[in-house]
């Protein structure tokens, strides 16, 4: 399982972060856990350090007026978790440069301020922890993503029955094994992703692995 983490040394930034992030998880329904909310770094790194096979999603403010930063801590955390997907929300975007010269390897550097932005992009920098973390874990595991506005939704390949063109113009309907999901897109461009897809009419596409008789 993901765990999120958010280190914040601002109380309302902390809990905003945290709401969030959790809110978001629940809406999705992806496999993550809120592990820990702290303004004090060293709790994530003892955290790391009791629980080796941490995968986590971070979010990290720069300046944690704390012994070390943001920055510092995102280093730290890359000796316990290589794998761990860390993003920085700060109001210090002159900074940035320093998650490149520590070698952090940040997924994204989040200036606060609009918080409309914000939101966005802590949604967007989720969506993507969680389907590399997927892929990560899973190799051969192959999923569809689907962008409806500011929502990413991915899609086991195996749970794909069909695809059919909507009543809405430039939209599709796809059906899975337990509902469906509309979005804009068409039929043609859903075979060049997978060969596994078939159009077998100019209005649907299906799922050749899902195909009994």
């Amino acid at each position: 399982m993901l765990k999120a983490f958010v280190c914040e040394d601002d109380h309302a930034q902390r809990e905003y972060l945290k709401n969030k992030i959790c809110d978001y998880i629940m809406i999705e329904d992806y496999d993550i856990e809120f592990a820990l909310s702290t303004d004090n770094p060293f709790e994530i790194l003892e955290y790391l350090k009791n629980s080796p096979d941490t995968t986590g999603v971070y979010f990290l403010d720069v300046d944690l007026k704390h012994d070390i930063s943001g920055i510092d801590l995102g280093a730290k955390i890359r000796e316990y978790d290589d794998m761990g997907k860390i993003i920085f929300v700060t109001t210090h975007g002159e900074l940035s440069y320093l998650s490149f010269l520590y070698r952090v390897e940040a997924l994204d550097y989040i200036i606060k301020g609009n918080a409309d932005e914000v939101s966005r992009r802590i949604k967007e920098c989720i969506d993507i922890a969680y389907q590399r973390y997927l892929i990560d874990r899973n190799p051969n595991k192959k999923v569809f993503k689907i962008k409806n506005g500011d929502t990413v939704s991915m899609i086991d390949y195996k749970n794909i029955m069909f695809f059919e063109t909507s009543p809405v113009p430039h939209k599709l309907i796809l059906h899975l094994d337990n509902g469906i999901i509309e979005f804009y897109g068409s039929t043609k461009d859903i075979p060049l992703k997978d060969d596994i897809f078939y159009r077998c009419h100019k209005s649907f596409v299906i799922n050749k692995n899902n195909i009994k008789n």
